[in-house]
């Protein structure tokens, strides 16, 4: 395992990190499970107020006996954005009671997800971190967002948040100038979910094992990922130490992508340009906005992928989102498209998307689902 610089923050984390949020069903699993992570080097964990009993869990497993002491283990936890700072500094209390700690060291505001939660954690809640952080609660502040790209970079510029909680992968390159940005500022950033968010691919198809080899879909993501000096470290959402592995295969290759590797993701790229051309979305986002409030770059996106690389099954797992997970996953479904034309003149690429949405839907339209936590 190696460390990296978690920006300004000056932590040395794990290039892996172990997400708890799937740490649910009971607590010796839980236990067992954060054991065997920190035995294999990772010193970083996170969860949130809103994950179940995720802190509760990671609180008793932190009682327990644990092969490295606690000056030398971080913790993460996630509050949600709100406009009162008294609520705020209750919650932090609540959560250091449950972690069973006398202080958190990263506390993010979870989920900025829209210039609403952005105005409450600037104008809100945030004078009760700051106050936290004065008492010596709290050690350092950031947050996780599901937001837009121009929100991210508004909430980066405020230079409040010494991290930045991300969503960004080989399949998903939008945030790539949060990145840059966040890296401008010396943040820490956190790559979250790169196995399940990043496209299912501890259960990849076929056609993607077969052009991401010698590596699998996961590695290669992975490695696309750490190649990245700017990033800090990536989550591993094991729900039982099982599932640790084979992440950590890749966790001492802390050096750029290779030839073998490039030459992956040349043939990811020419497959994509191939298998959907002349129907590929650039994902230029100039459709938008959407007068049926359909977000078409990222049900295009899904299209790309289930047509590139059969990843349908991952694409039907988020398009099942869209209507059901109000602001973590906004805009409609894309058979709520009425052809009112007012995407095709904004579109550089000439794309027929009115005929591409009822297409995306076809294909990704499934039974609802319920999250994770529920």
């Amino acid at each position: 395992m190696h460390y990296r610089r978690f920006g300004r923050t000056n932590l040395l984390l794990s290039a892996f990190s172990l997400g708890t949020m799937r740490c649910l069903a009971d607590p010796e699993i839980a236990y067992q499970t954060i054991h065997k992570a920190i035995s294999t080097g990772i010193n970083h964990l996170e969860t949130a107020r809103g994950y179940g009993q995720s802190e509760t869990y990671l609180g008793l497993a932190l009682q327990r006996e644990l092969p490295i002491d606690r000056s030398q283990l971080y913790i993460t936890t996630k509050l949600p954005p709100t406009p009162d700072r008294a609520l705020m500094a209750q919650w932090i209390d609540e959560s250091l009671e449950r972690l069973q700690l006398e202080y958190i060291d990263c506390l993010a505001i979870h989920g900025i997800n829209t210039q609403e939660h952005l105005d409450w954690a600037t104008d809100g809640c945030y004078p009760a971190i700051a106050d936290a952080i004065e008492s010596g609660k709290v050690r350092h502040v950031g947050f996780s967002t599901h937001g837009s790209l121009e929100l991210i970079l508004a909430a980066i510029e405020t230079k409040l948040f010494e991290f930045i909680n991300l969503h960004y992968y080989y399949f998903y390159q939008r945030l790539a100038p949060a990145i840059e940005l966040a890296s401008k500022h010396d943040m820490g950033i956190f790559i979250i979910s790169p196995a399940d968010k990043g496209g299912k691919l501890y259960t990849p198809p076929p056609n993607l094992v077969e052009l991401c080899e010698p590596l699998t879909p996961l590695a290669f993501n992975y490695r696309w990922l750490l190649a990245d000096d700017r990033i800090s470290t990536l989550s591993l959402g094991a729900a039982n130490p099982d599932e640790l592995y084979p992440s950590l295969d890749v966790a001492d290759a802390d050096y750029p992508l290779t030839n073998v590797e490039m030459e992956i993701s040349n043939r990811l790229e020419r497959q994509l340009q191939t298998s959907l051309d002349p129907d590929l979305c650039s994902q230029c986002y100039a459709c938008l906005p959407c007068p049926a409030q359909i977000n078409i770059p990222e049900v295009l996106r899904l299209r790309n992928l289930s047509v590139a690389y059969n990843l349908t099954d991952y694409g039907q797992y988020r398009y099942q989102m869209f209507e059901n997970a109000g602001h973590w996953f906004p805009g409609m479904k894309a058979n709520r498209c009425n052809e009112c034309g007012d995407c095709l003149p904004r579109c550089p690429q000439e794309l027929n998307i009115p005929q591409l949405l009822t297409d995306a839907h076809e294909r990704l339209h499934t039974r609802q689902g319920r999250r994770l936590w529920d």
